[in-house]
This record gives C-alpha cells, structure tokens and sequence, in this order.
C-alpha cells in the first residue's frame, strides 16, 4: 500500500473529510494495535503442502467428532453435541483466540466486541436459541402470545438508536426530522409491505422470511425475491424516498455490507421481516452485552474447556476407510486427527482448499462472495460533551452521512453514563470484496485510527480530546454477502449436504452472516452426526 494517510482518508470517507483532515493542526494519534484475526494463520495454511505430509506417530489424535473452524457454527456444532452426551470431541481454530467474528476484548473499564455485538429476541419455533439463552439464564417466561420474553437486563436499553445529521442527533434510525408528507406515506406504504410479508403463510404454514431461514417457506413467490435486487423491489413499488431508501441501504450495509441495488430483494425484506412476530408488531428486543457476542463465545468455550485447540490451522481433511484423518499445522509442528465424522465449519474458500473431496471437484463453487470490514475501538478517558436539544447517547449511533455504520456504546447496557468508556466503530466495504483486500492490504493501524477519529470528530469535535486509544481489527475476509440470487443458488443448497462422514457449517450456506444462522447451520450438522 503506498497511499498517503491524507489519501487513506479520503479513499474510506471522500475528499471532503481528507481536506479537513489536513486543515488540522497535527496531533499525536493515540496508542493502540493492529489485529487481522486469522490472517497469519490463514497465509500459513495457503503456503502449507497439501498432500505428502507425514506425522509423526506420537502427533496423532483420535476423537469421536473433530470440528474444523471455531467461530460461531464450530462452537455451536460442538455445544450441541456435547449437550447431547458427545464427550469425545476437538475444536480445532485457526487463530489465537475462538470465536471469528464474534471475539471480544477488554480493558480495565469495560469488556468490549471485536465484531457481531448483538442477537435478536428469538420467536417461539428457534429451539436451539431458546436452548442456549435458556442455558445462559437469559429467558424470563413468555408473552401472552407464547413467544419467549428476554430477561429484562439482557435487551437494549433506552436510548437504543440514534442518527446524526447536519450537526444535529436525532432519535429513532430513520430520519424524521424534516420529512415531507410523501416522505412519510412511502414510509408507511412500506411498513404495510413487511407486516404483509410478516403475515404471509405458505401451504404448509410456513412464514416468508424467519430466523434461522431454513424455517422459512421456499414457496416460488418468496424464492424469487432472490433473483431481483432490494433497491429494484422498491423501484417496482415506486418507494423512491431518499430517507427511505437511506433507512434501507443502511440496513443492507449493517447486516451485509452491500448496498440494496446489490442485495438480494429476499434479504432486504428478510432484514425487516423476520425480527417481527405478527403484523403490526414492534421488532423483536435486542439482546446485548458489554462485549456483545463475545459473551456467548465465552459460554460456548466455557462448557468445552481444553476441547477447543487454537492455533490450528487446517490444511487436509480427507477420508481414510471408515474414519476421517485431519492434518494441522501448529506452530511446533503438524498435527494429526482422526475421527469417526468430522464437522467442517469454515468459509467455502477455505473448505475447497482444505477438504479433499471438494479439492477435486465434487461439487460446483457457489456464488457467496465475501466482504471485507474493520472494527476500531476507542477508548475514552471522559464522556464526549453534549449539545443542547441533542438527542442523549445511545447504544446504537448512525453517521447519517458517512460510508460507516457508526458506533455503539460498551458501558451503555450497565447504565453507566459518565466517566470512561469503549466506542466500537464500525466500517463495511460494500463494493467487490476482492478489490477491497488488495487496496487495503498493508494498511497501518495508523492509517485506520485516523479514519476513524476522522469519521466521529465530525459529530463529536471533543473527540481527538477524550480519546486515549485506538485498537483496530481488519476483517478481510469478514462475511459472506448475499447478493441477488446468492440465497437460493442450488450450488448452495448443495453445499449444505454431507461428504460422506464430512459435515458441512457455517452461516455461508444460508449466505447471510448472522448469529442465528451460523447456530443452527451449527446444530444441522451435529444433529447430522448424532444421527449416525
């Protein structure tokens, strides 16, 4: 990478925001690191010899189930499992720590996510959630329609969301200050749209869009959503609002970093339907903690213990008579499993290279592409100065302007508003995410502070004041995006299928990166496997 800083800044954030940048008096940037979680160990793995490689007699390890990845889905695979009376298992991760996307940190002020901060109140037919919010003690009884209810200190306090715009925080996500009457009729016209869909019943009783989807119907009305953009949807719709069709692109960005004129028309209306229990209803609450979740990959590798193995990085898995045979490199040398079924939880790039069927050609590449993303936190040593009118800090705070999501708040759930704090910021590359790894690569923590300060300075001018560090996470690789026709790409549903004693998981083969689906893509294979 040979751009300038100035030029850094004006890449991620536009010309604009550079050239006040460089109207500044220059300051010291604040300390911190760099993580690329995975990347060290994913180039060991590209540059590892697949094949011909020996292990040592006394390297070997034999298990009843080997998992292969420990983000969410390998956790969760392994979790269920063991809930089931499966002792004999591994965990094998790539990186450091578990938990991919998911992993948290800490100071001494406040836990705090590297990556995905939240889960939504599950509906009443998601019975893995319900097990594990169950397990985790975060389920207080049901509503007076059946559907479970979160304990009260787990879901969003007030003020849940606010946005930033033209020198001013506002309530609310979308942008009702200033809104003409049309405005307002294209967002209540769109409103009836999703609680239509919300309501909306297949022959079998299935609902349109549900979290995990694969309770979701796959009548032909709701499959071809998937091969029309969110942004033509709302063309056909004549919803041309610009606020509303900020509010979507937002959304888009938030869950999958694409924009709506690249994202499935399924997985936009999904984003609005599939969080609400019955038409007319309010979304389901949002379920946090102060490192967001990160609490529930501490659950997950809390009940496993030494079974999770990091610093595993992969590099064969193949079929040996009747057991599978597992080849690692670790950083004092190879290692090798072998086990009676095996649960492959990795991105699809990864599991082509690493699994020996897929590696000659068993089954097509399907169209999941990945995005990249980086996540700063910043540490405050006071709280940022408020003006008068503004809406009050919030868990959840949107730059209406800005190509990033903002920020949410670490000490928000424990009702700590004054003293110090962590701001995790958060910034999605919604166009090719190949493109993205090459223009970003060789990016200095530097670099990414300085977008970042430069980005919330702009709503808070005490910003570079209150700020004492700054540790930023690039995610290269970070999630799979479903663009139009991704969802329902039959290579997809395919891929879902085992190899023999090979399992398949990972949220990718729902083509949407949230929690709940890298669960229950988690829980299919390991119900796989127990029924074996």
């Amino acid at each position: 990478m040979t751009l300038s800083r100035r030029d850094f800044v004006a890449m991620l954030l536009g010309a604009p925001m550079a050239m006040a940048c460089g109207r500044q008096r220059p300051a010291p940037l604040p300390d911190g690191e760099l993580l690329t979680p995975g990347k060290a160990g994913g180039h060991r793995l590209r540059d590892a010899t697949v094949g011909d490689v020996r292990v040592p007699d006394d390297r070997w390890l034999t298990t009843d189930v080997v998992v292969i990845g420990g983000g969410v889905a390998g956790l969760s695979a392994a979790w269920w499992l063991d809930r089931a009376g499966v002792r004999d298992l591994r965990v094998l991760e790539l990186d450091r720590v578990p938990g991919g996307t998911a992993q948290a940190g800490a100071s001494e002020v406040t836990p705090y996510p590297w990556g995905a901060h939240y889960v939504v109140t599950p509906l009443r037919h998601h019975r893995a959630m319900l097990a594990l919010l169950e397990e985790m003690g975060a389920l207080a009884g049901a509503d007076e329609h059946g559907e479970p209810v979160v304990a009260e200190d787990l879901r969003v306090r007030e003020l849940e969301e606010r946005v930033f715009y033209l020198g001013r925080w506002y309530e609310g996500q979308y942008l009702q200050a200033g809104a003409t009457a049309a405005d307002r009729d294209q967002l209540a016209r769109f409103r009836a749209e999703i609680d239509r869909w919300v309501g909306w019943r297949d022959g079998a009783g299935r609902r349109a869009f549900t979290l995990p989807a694969s309770a979701a119907s796959v009548d032909a009305a709701v499959t071809a959503l998937d091969r029309i953009s969110f942004a033509a949807w709302l063309g056909e719709r004549g919803l041309d609002s610009s606020r509303l069709r900020w509010l979507c692109d937002y959304a888009c960005r938030d869950d999958f970093g694409l924009l709506a004129a690249d994202t499935s028309a399924w997985a936009g209306l999904a984003y609005f339907a599939s969080r609400v229990a019955r038409p007319g209803a309010e979304h389901q609450s949002v379920i946090t903690w102060p490192d967001g979740n990160g609490a529930i990959v501490a659950h997950f590798t809390g009940r496993l213990g030494d079974r999770v193995l990091v610093d595993h990085a992969v590099a064969d898995v193949r079929i040996a008579d009747t057991l599978v045979e597992v080849i690692a490199h670790t950083p004092d040398g190879v290692r090798g499993v072998r086990a009676r079924r095996a649960i492959v939880a990795v991105p699809g790039f990864i599991a082509r290279r690493v699994v020996a069927p897929l590696r000659t050609g068993a089954r097509p590449a399907h169209t999941v592409d990945r995005g990249a993303w980086a996540v700063a936190n910043l540490h405050l040593d006071r709280r940022l100065r408020t003006r008068v009118g503004d809406a009050p800090l919030a868990w959840d705070n949107v730059l209406h302007d800005s190509p990033s999501l903002g920020y949410v708040v670490a000490t928000h759930q424990r009702g700590r508003e004054h003293g110090p704090t962590v701001l995790t910021w958060y910034y999605p590359f919604t166009g090719d995410g190949a493109a993205a790894r090459k223009d970003l690569d060789g990016a200095t923590r530097e670099d990414w502070a300085e977008v970042a300060l430069a980005d919330l300075s702009r709503a808070h001018p005490d910003f570079r004041d209150r700020c004492r560090r700054v540790d930023v996470a690039y995610w290269g690789h970070g999630m799979p995006r479903p663009r139009v026709g991704a969802v329902f790409d039959p290579a997809l549903a395919a891929a879902r299928a085992p190899l023999g004693p090979i399992h398949m998981a990972s949220s990718e083969l729902s083509a949407v990166a949230l929690f709940e689906e890298a669960l229950d893509h988690g829980v299919r294979a390991a119900d796989e496997v127990l029924a074996t």
